[in-house]
């Protein structure tokens, strides 16, 4: 096994960050649960020593490593208030940009989204030297044809995950070596509302359909119906333990997906250990950059794609708010219209778009007007389902959608929301 050029490691008490990152440069790292916490635990902590660097947040952060206080010498932007963001956001310190999450890499290559830095958490080397990028690849080769400076976390209880293209020792300007659990992601804890919302699901989701999921209860109770399905596929942004439990049972064999035959393909391993030990070394698996995983060239090659997302609130013509509820920013554009508009092209393809019928409070996430932004455009919705029913849009009039999704709204709120339908588009 090969290890690093010597000249290019050093400790990370040794570690100056100082010494290469400079003012005003763009700062990229890996995210979620590829963040690598040693190396931004120090760039926060030295940050006065490159005060006015920008760090671009491409998806979503699970650490607290970041706080408002920070921005007294670092800039923060990104493309939403996903997970831990969302107080940086509140806090005035984050202005979100709206982005498709495949826009992403073509603003890296045009220099729109700067990334003078970037930063890994990789895995060690295999017998060949190459290292992994282990839990999350999704925009970092394109940020680091465009770095001045890679500083790689090589820990050692990162898996090494196939992926498109292996990590070359050449490519890494310092590397530090780390020995600590990588940040996990436990699955979301689902009830009765999000089992019922999979059961009007179920008939949408037959063999041999590829998978596009996402994460949080719905998706849970989604695929935990899927055990007796044979040939499945996936190819997605982000997978989770889930996708092991249906590799286990059988359910998936990624056989009929039209491109990647016989492998899983993710972005992002949003799970626990258990799926980290799974995905090391599996050939099974792959993790590919957002180029592939979200291009809309490659996706319109992949069969009976089914795509899953969700919503804070939907409109009665099929508008589709993901992002915010007023000034409170709490998701993204993200991938959801890439893919979305994949599957409602894809032969046999279906995109559903799932979410309970009301929100805290009671408060009917079916409405008249959307209190946010509109994510994903009533001509691209093709279903959205609550736990009272399912409402294909596609091919609807106006009138005609308004009955669907009234029909699917919590029962409590039909009528008021039928009288708010006449006072905007006149007599039903």
């Amino acid at each position: 096994m090969r290890a690093i050029d010597r000249a290019r490691v050093t400790s990370l008490d040794e570690l100056d960050l100082g010494a290469y990152i400079r003012p005003g440069d763009g700062i990229l790292f890996g995210q979620g649960t590829g963040e690598p916490l040693s190396l931004t635990e120090r760039l926060v902590q030295q940050r006065a020593s490159y005060s006015g660097a920008g760090v671009f947040f491409c998806t979503t952060v699970f650490s607290n490593t970041f706080e408002a206080a920070h921005a007294d010498h670092l800039r923060f932007s990104g493309i939403g208030g996903i997970g831990t963001l969302r107080k940086l956001v509140a806090a005035g310190k984050l202005d979100p940009m709206p982005c498709h999450f495949s826009s992403i890499g073509p603003m890296l290559e045009s220099g729109d989204i700067r990334s003078d830095v970037v930063m890994l958490q990789v895995s060690p080397p295999n017998e060949r030297g190459e290292h992994s990028f282990g839990l999350v690849n999704d925009h970092l080769r394109t940020a680091m044809r465009k770095a001045r400076v890679v500083i790689a976390e090589v820990n050692s209880q990162v898996p090494w995950t196939p992926c498109d293209e292996p990590l070359r020792a050449s490519e890494i300007t310092i590397a530090v070596h780390t020995d600590r659990a990588p940040l996990e992601l436990p699955p979301a804890r689902f009830g009765d509302v999000e089992r019922r919302i999979a059961a009007h699901l179920a008939d949408a989701i037959p063999d041999r359909a590829t998978l596009q999921i996402g994460i949080g209860a719905i998706p849970e109770a989604i695929v935990a119906m899927l055990a007796d399905r044979r040939d499945l596929g996936v190819h997605s942004g982000m997978i989770g333990d889930s996708v092991v439990d249906l590799m286990q049972a059988g359910a998936i064999s990624n056989a009929h997906k039209g491109i990647d035959a016989g492998v899983t393909v993710t972005g992002m391993l949003f799970g626990t250990q258990r799926l980290y030990r799974f995905a090391d070394r599996n050939s099974q698996i792959r993790l590919c950059h957002a180029s592939h995983t979200h291009d809309p060239a490659t996706l319109a090659r992949v069969r009976r794609l089914v795509s899953v997302n969700s919503a804070l609130e939907v409109d009665l013509t099929g508008q589709v708010n993901a992002e915010a509820i007023g000034r409170d920013h709490i998701g993204a554009v993200a991938g959801q219209v890439d893919f979305v508009r994949a599957a409602s092209q894809s032969p046999d393809g279906v995109s559903i778009i799932a979410l309970p019928s009301t929100g805290k409070g009671g408060a009917s996430k079916v409405v008249s007007r959307l209190s946010g932004p509109v994510t994903t455009a009533r001509s691209d919705v093709d279903v959205i389902a609550t736990e009272h029913g399912m409402a294909r849009l596609r091919g609807l009039s106006i009138r005609q959608r308004v009955k669907a999704m009234v029909s699917i709204a919590a029962p409590e709120h039909r009528d008021a929301l039928m009288r708010e339908a006449r006072e905007l588009f006149g007599p039903f």
